[in-house]
C-alpha cells in the first residue's frame, strides 16, 4: 500500500516535509509516550520531557512523510494534549 500525505498525494523524494510537530512543555508531565512513539525523531531529558533528537533544534520538529501516521497516533495518544501538529511553512 503506497503512503500518503494530509493532501492525498504520495510523498515525492526530497519534499520539504508537510507538518511539523509542535511541543508544548508547559502541558507537557514527562510520561514519555511520545517519544517512544517517534523514537527517531525525539530523545528524553533526565526528566523524561521530550527533546527533538540531535539533528533538530527547538519544539517545532519537521516530520519526514514516512513518519506523519506515527506523529499523528503521538498527538491523539498525548494525555495532556501537548503536542500538535503545524504547518511547517506558515509563518
Amino acid at each position: 500500500m503506497s503512503q500518503t500525505i494530509s493532501n492525498g498525494r504520495p510523498p515525492q523524494p526530497g519534499t520539504a516535509p508537510a507538518v511539523a510537530l509542535h511541543i508544548d512543555w508547559t502541558r507537557c508531565d514527562g510520561r514519555g509516550l511520545c517519544s517512544e512513539i517517534l523514537p527517531e525523531l525525539l530523545e528524553r531529558d533526565e526528566w523524561g520531557y521530550p527533546l527533538a533528537a540531535a539533528r533538530h533544534r527547538g519544539r517545532d520538529i519537521p516530520i519526514p512523510a514516512e513518519s506523519e501516521a506515527a506523529a499523528r497516533d503521538a498527538v491523539a495518544l498525548c494525555p495532556v494534549i501537548a503536542l500538535r501538529l503545524t504547518d511547517p511553512h506558515a509563518r
